[in-house]
């Protein structure tokens, strides 16, 4: 607390009132001896004095105690700036947050995948289990990654679908490669059968393909994709 900077500011109010020393005296009931000494920083005036000098001039304790007027509505501006920096500073780390938490997703979804199709041979429908579940890790990280940066919710929808008919245009072309080039039978098949009377040909049913293995797991083994109706189980 400075005494001097308080003593300048009762000094000032006391001449924006146009009072002499020994008029305000009068007015407080105390001597002129004992404002002189507030007004050169001497010396405080009591709590009570100060509650009637804040009264008097029309400011508040605190302003007189900072030895200065704050403006209303400079304070009003101050704190209405101070809580959107506050706010804004708290949605800057939910938004951090967000990213950290999509990223992780997405590294772990894509991790998922590569290790599925990796690992697990294209006969084993575990591969395609965990390049699914994958998948949903992995949409769920883009979506947490996109949300800060796109305000409407319905466009954050259309992006999110977009990247799942990519994911699902992508497995369904890697696995017709698999078929037609290296001879590997459906990832993604959502059925397997056979015909009792033909044990020896495996029919694998995709969304937009029927794959027919015929000798599977001996050296005559044959892959070939077939039309929907040409083939009679």
């Amino acid at each position: 607390m400075d005494q001097i900077k308080i003593g300048a500011f009762l000094k000032e109010l006391r001449k924006e009132k146009g009072l002499t020393q020994e008029q305000l005296a009068e007015v407080l009931n105390v001597s002129s001896r004992t404002v002189s000494r507030w007004e050169t920083g001497s010396n405080m005036p009591d709590i009570s004095i100060l509650v009637e000098i804040a009264g008097f001039y029309d400011v508040s304790i605190p302003e007189i105690v900072q030895g200065e007027r704050k403006s209303e509505i400079m304070d009003k501006e101050t704190r209405e700036t101070a809580v959107a920096l506050a706010k804004y500073s708290q949605n800057e780390v939910k938004i951090g947050k967000q990213k950290v938490v999509g990223i992780l997703f997405s590294v772990f979804g894509i991790f998922v995948i590569v290790s599925a199709l990796s690992i697990f041979p294209n006969d084993s429908s575990w591969g395609s289990i965990y390049s699914i579940l994958g998948s949903i890790f992995l949409v769920i990280g883009l979506y947490f990654i996109i949300k800060p940066l796109v305000a409407k919710r319905a466009s954050r929808i259309l992006i999110v679908l977009g990247c799942i008919v990519l994911l699902f245009g992508t497995f369904t072309i890697s696995d017709y490669v698999a078929v037609s080039q290296f001879k590997q039978v459906p990832r993604f098949s959502y059925m397997t059968s056979y015909d009792s009377r033909n044990p020896n040909v495996l029919v694998h049913k995709t969304i937009f393909y029927t794959v027919v293995q015929e000798n599977p797991g001996t050296e005559d083994e044959q892959v070939y994709i077939v039309k929907r109706n040409s083939h009679t189980e």
